[in-house]
């Protein structure tokens, strides 16, 4: 099991069957298999082979698309890179990487060949094609991408066993310096499987690659999606009003975005002027999301919805909100409240929630513990990294770091991850159930809660928010609307107020940012000799700030 057969099924099946959409750009399956195999066949005379690494910095495209197949039809290791990354973050991937060629959209060249000299010798021997209509006009040796597609002949694709690497995906850097997951052609496909059968998948679906595909939030229905024979649609740069567009434009039936896109986009002013009338299932991963933006998605696009959640180690699904068939029969309100938990266990994995000593937490919907997984979607572990790959593994399971509840039909709810749960006097306070309830203020636009250092309670809680446009409240009301829902300690001590949040690639918030951000603006305050606690906002772009001591 590969992922070169994947496209060669969908090829077998829907050969002339629309498979592409990028602006004025259509191509059918058979279009693409020919620009793959042409583009496999470049690439293996210039000599990348078996286990060599081919790595791309690109939007979401028909060029991205076909280096995902033709990596695997050359039997190297595909590496897709954040474009979101600076130059040495980059720098650093590709010198662990030691990538053989690096593909470049031509308006982040600039950025690539900054990249690979910060990557020294590690990337030294790397060879630059330019994806665009620079091609050419680059120097550092840049060749443009469809040069590369000229050449008559086509590569056959090489046997591969599943056990083999497909894919680098190096991690956000949320938690420290990223790291390479290894993913195998048997990761891949046996999720995209397990997707298609969990979201029933089909040839009438058509996708929006809106996520980056880059990321797994987003790349798994690369394979899902051809192998079914749907329509990919291409969206290189997400902003709402466009997405919206999209949805109605190219008759857009199921795709999966970050709840902060989500959000974005239900409470844009323009979300009701469009016609959603072919969307069937929206999906929502890579971070928790509120019940009150819940509500808004199925009231503003009509369409079912599932939250998802995953993790670049496991390809990525390992739960899906999706009710049981008994559930169906319950009120609105109450399938509500299933679709806004974290879901249950995806098909090919193995889910439990333990406490400490690995014994089974109670399906109580209170009792907390941590996720653990195993199963064939599961990462064999980190590029070069014996050490990290030993230590994310307890006794055959992938301990995830995320702490959950489980209710008694199984299905998960996620409270924080363990670096995020905020111990202040004592008490554990869940950082997603205070974003959850500062999403209910009507001026919320975005909310991200976090823990800081305080010398009588250890850690303080504090909360950076986005208000909406033409919306405005003090730090005063939120902290009088939270106590009403809130215990006292949960409540945060102080409010900043941001006119953006910062992001990681996939465009989740990064609250390890905040963090920081607040301690080195305290720490300048400390060798300022100053005895007031300011907000640490200051130290971010274009800031309001508000707090509360």
């Amino acid at each position: 099991m590969n992922i070169t057969m994947i496209l060669e099924k969908a090829v077998e099946l829907y050969p002339e069957a629309l498979a592409i959409v990028e602006g004025a750009r259509r191509m059918t399956y058979r279009e693409v298999q020919g620009r793959v195999r042409r583009l496999a066949k470049a690439l293996c005379d210039l000599g990348v082979g078996r286990g060599d690494r081919i790595a791309a910095l690109d939007r979401n495209s028909l060029e991205m698309f076909e280096l995902y197949y033709a990596a695997s039809a050359t039997g190297a290791i595909f590496v897709p890179l954040n474009v979101r990354a600076a130059s040495g973050e980059l720098g650093a991937v590709l010198a662990d990487c030691s990538p053989k060629v690096l593909f470049a959209r031509d308006e982040l060249m600039e950025l690539a060949t900054t990249a690979v000299v910060s990557g020294g010798q590690g990337a030294a021997s790397t060879r630059l094609f330019a994806i665009g209509d620079a091609g050419s006009s680059w120097g550092q040796g840049a060749m443009a991408y469809e040069e590369l597609l000229r050449g008559p002949s086509e590569l056959e694709p090489v046997a591969l066993r599943g056990e083999e690497v497909a894919h680098l995906y190096y991690t956000s850097g949320t938690t420290g310096r990223p790291k390479g997951v290894m993913l195998t052609h048997r990761n891949v496909c046996v999720h995209a499987l397990a997707a298609m059968c969990e979201l029933s998948l089909r040839d009438t679906d058509v996708w929006a690659h809106v996520a980056p595909m880059f990321h797994l939030a987003d790349a798994w229905a690369t394979f899902a999606i051809t192998w079914v024979g749907g329509v990919h649609v291409m969206v290189p740069r997400f902003e709402p009003r466009a997405v919206l567009h999209a949805f109605e434009t190219h008759g857009v039936t199921v795709t999966n975005l970050v709840p902060t896109m989500l959000n974005l986009m239900v409470k844009h002013p323009d979300a009701k002027l469009f016609d959603y009338r072919t969307l069937r299932l929206l999906l929502s991963g890579g971070a928790p999301i509120a019940p009150e933006v819940v509500r808004a998605i199925i009231e503003v696009f009509g369409c079912e919805y599932a939250q998802t959640y995953g993790m670049t180690e496991t390809s990525p699904y390992l739960t899906v909100s999706l009710p049981k068939r008994h559930m169906r029969e319950w009120s609105q309100s109450q399938q509500l409240r299933v679709r806004a938990k974290t879901g249950r266990p995806l098909l090919a994995v193995t889910l439990e929630v333990v406490d400490e000593e690995g014994r089974h937490v109670p399906r109580d919907g209170k009792t907390v513990g941590e996720i653990r997984v195993r199963g064939e979607t599961v990462t064999p572990g980190y590029w070069n990294l014996e050490g990290e790959t030993a230590a994310a593994f307890r006794d055959g399971w992938l301990m995830t770091g995320d702490l959950a509840v489980m209710d008694t039909e199984g299905y998960l709810d996620i409270v924080d991850r363990k670096k995020d749960m905020i111990l202040t006097g004592g008490e554990n306070v869940y950082s997603t159930e205070v974003e959850h309830a500062l999403y209910e203020h009507p001026a919320v636009l975005e909310a991200a809660v976090f823990g800081v250092p305080d010398q009588k309670w250890g850690e303080a809680v504090r909360a950076a928010v986005v208000t909406r446009p033409g919306c405005d409240c003090t730090e005063a009301e939120l902290v009088e609307f939270l106590r009403s829902r809130l215990s006292a300690y949960k409540v945060p001590r102080c409010v900043d107020f941001h006119e953006s949040l910062p992001r990681t690639g996939p465009g989740k918030i990064q609250k390890r940012t905040l963090r920081e951000s607040y301690q080195e603006r305290s720490l300048q305050k400390a060798a300022q000799g100053s005895s007031s606690t300011n907000s640490f906002s200051a130290s971010l772009p274009s800031d309001k700030t508000s707090q509360r001591e």
